[in-house]
């Protein structure tokens, strides 16, 4: 006789459990301490099995047929229902620890060491830090649930703050997680692969640089009458000698520095294009770091963060220190020093472009071509390093003949 709702709550327990029939199979299991079970009995192989369908009166007596009904029609496709539920928790627990917020940090764990590919220190802590912006929106979502909307949803939050250029990055590097998802068999396409052109586009900006001689040698002038820190003061002044990138520079550590062999080895992992640097330092540079160890030391970071030597100066302290001297972002940044060097090297038509280019650290696609440009233009670099040094010494000289009694601008030199 088949079961009502009313039977199912006038039933008490008893002493020992006790069953309650419905019809094909199901039934309903009553506790001795009042709980309720729906069953489902049925038959595989010739063998008897049961199955749990939860629990009264949170399954209540129709939702309980209907997964009786459910199971029955996987018995009639040749599947054991028993075994269909298990595998259903193994694929529900698998698609829980594969949210998008687990998935991309497993992917910044594989770009740190990625071999050649590995992200520079700045990188992987920049794309982190971007990444960790979707968290809050879709980071503890399975990746498989994630559409299109809720990515464009996500990245338009950072882009409303007027963050253009970080929504645009997020929105790359999230679709580089999903892609890895794809590669890594627990998705089965990219959701962002058709928000292309969503986002407002940001305005191509130029890092500051002062690429005039005349200028450049006031700038020299400037940063030798710098009053801060004296950590980064120095750091002002070794910065347009070696032209590396700024991440380069404040990461410098006294290990990488060979003041007797004049050579500064800048490793791989904090390289953009992931290959050791080699950078020979010219007698103006040596002295610079010399002055640099009575600060800092010997060992450890070159330049340390003012509040404690276990980090480096931060990414900002540059910049920061060139603002104070009244120079502005459009007119020169730390990574200005760069474009300073290759303008004017470039100028001075004394060096081969592929000299200069070995001294920026700027790639070579092709591997062979790159290595031949190490050593043939090993020496020559080495002469353009004490040439450049020496012309921005001139430059300075010149800039103090202009300006006998310092008397630069109180309101842009402060």
């Amino acid at each position: 006789m088949a079961l009502s709702d009313v039977a199912i709550r006038n039933a008490k327990p008893r002493e020992k459990p006790f069953k309650m029939g419905d019809s094909l199979g199901l039934f309903l299991l009553v506790q001795p301490s009042g709980g309720k079970l729906w069953r489902l009995k049925y038959r595989v192989n010739g063998r008897e099995k049961k199955l749990g369908l939860g629990v009264y009166p949170d399954v209540g007596l129709s939702e309980a047929r209907r997964r009786r009904d459910e199971a029955r029609r996987l018995l009639a496709d040749g599947k054991d229902p028993s075994l269909e539920k298990q595998r259903e928790k193994t694929r529900s627990r698998i698609e829980a620890g594969n949210t998008f917020g687990a998935i991309a940090e497993e992917y910044c764990r594989k770009r740190r060491r990625d071999g050649e590919r590995a992200w520079a220190t700045a990188t992987a802590t920049r794309s982190e830090y971007l990444l960790s912006q979707l968290a809050i929106s879709i980071g503890r979502m399975p990746v498989a649930e994630i559409g299109p909307a809720d990515v464009l949803a996500a990245v338009r939050k950072i882009e409303d703050k007027g963050n253009l250029e970080s929504a645009r990055r997020t929105l790359q590097l999230a679709s580089s997680v999903f892609r890895y998802a794809v590669a890594t068999v627990r998705l089965t396409s990219d959701p962002t692969r058709d928000l292309r052109g969503a986002l407002t586009a940001p305005k191509v900006t130029h890092y500051g640089a002062i690429t005039d001689p005349a200028k450049a040698g006031e700038l020299l002038f400037a940063i030798d009458s710098y009053d801060g820190h004296g950590v980064t003061k120095i750091a002002l002044q070794i910065a347009p000698h070696v032209f590396v990138r700024p991440g380069e520079l404040r990461q410098a550590q006294w290990g990488e520095i060979d003041l007797e062999a004049a050579l500064w080895t800048i490793p791989a992992e904090k390289m953009k294009m992931r290959k050791p640097h080699h950078v020979p330092l010219s007698r103006q540079a040596i002295e610079l770091f010399r002055s640099l160890q009575s600060l800092s030391g010997t060992s450890g970071y070159a330049f340390p963060s003012i509040r404690t030597r276990k980090r480096p100066m931060s990414d900002n302290t540059l910049n920061a220190a060139l603002r104070r001297l009244g120079y502005s972002s459009d007119e020169m940044t730390g990574h200005g020093f760069r474009a300073m060097a290759s303008t004017l090297l470039n100028e001075a038509g004394i060096w081969t472009p592929d000299a200069i280019e070995r001294a920026l650290a700027h790639g070579d696609s092709d591997k062979v071509r790159a290595a031949y440009h190490r050593g043939a233009h090993w020496k020559e670099r080495i002469k353009m390093a004490q040439w450049w040094s020496d012309y921005l010494d001139d430059l300075r000289m010149e800039a103090t003949t202009r300006l006998p009694t310092v008397h630069l601008d109180s309101s842009r030199h402060m």
